[in-house]
């Protein structure tokens, strides 16, 4: 059965991001035991900028359709913030936008083919048992 998007609740995605965070903040909260709320922004930030292997992108690029720009690049003046140009800037960022829908059927194209390399690395080691009439079965 296929299920929306929209609501991760019927699809166990909000479980399954609930645990990433808190996965996220016990790394990040051994010294700090009780000051989970000032680690909670760095933590969201994180996963929000990671690329999962299912997609190949993460969430913040399949959202908005570029990249986040993290502080160090910033500060160390990276590529990106040496050419940067207002001007050419809004502009890439509108044909990004309009290639998200494209980057979106990528990503969904790289989910199948996960799905199909996991499902047959788990049917190598499945032992088939051949079934035949009045066998019990649970």
């Amino acid at each position: 059965m296929l299920t929306s998007i929209a609501y991760p609740q019927s699809n166990s995605q909000a479980e399954v991001i609930n645990r990433e965070i808190i996965l996220g903040l016990k790394k990040r909260l051994k010294a700090k035991k009780g000051r989970w709320t000032e680690e909670l922004p760095s933590v969201l930030w994180a996963y929000k900028t990671t690329h999962w292997t299912t997609t190949g992108e993460s969430p913040f690029s399949l959202c908005f359709g570029s990249e986040a720009m993290i502080l160090v690049e910033i500060a160390v003046h990276s590529p990106r913030v040496i050419h940067f140009n207002q001007a050419e800037n809004k502009e890439g960022l509108r044909s990004l936008l309009d290639l998200v829908e494209e980057l979106i059927d990528k990503a969904t194209i790289r989910v199948a083919a996960y799905h199909q390399r996991v499902s047959r690395y788990y049917n190598k080691r499945l032992n088939p048992r051949p079934l035949s009439d009045g066998d019990l079965v649970l």
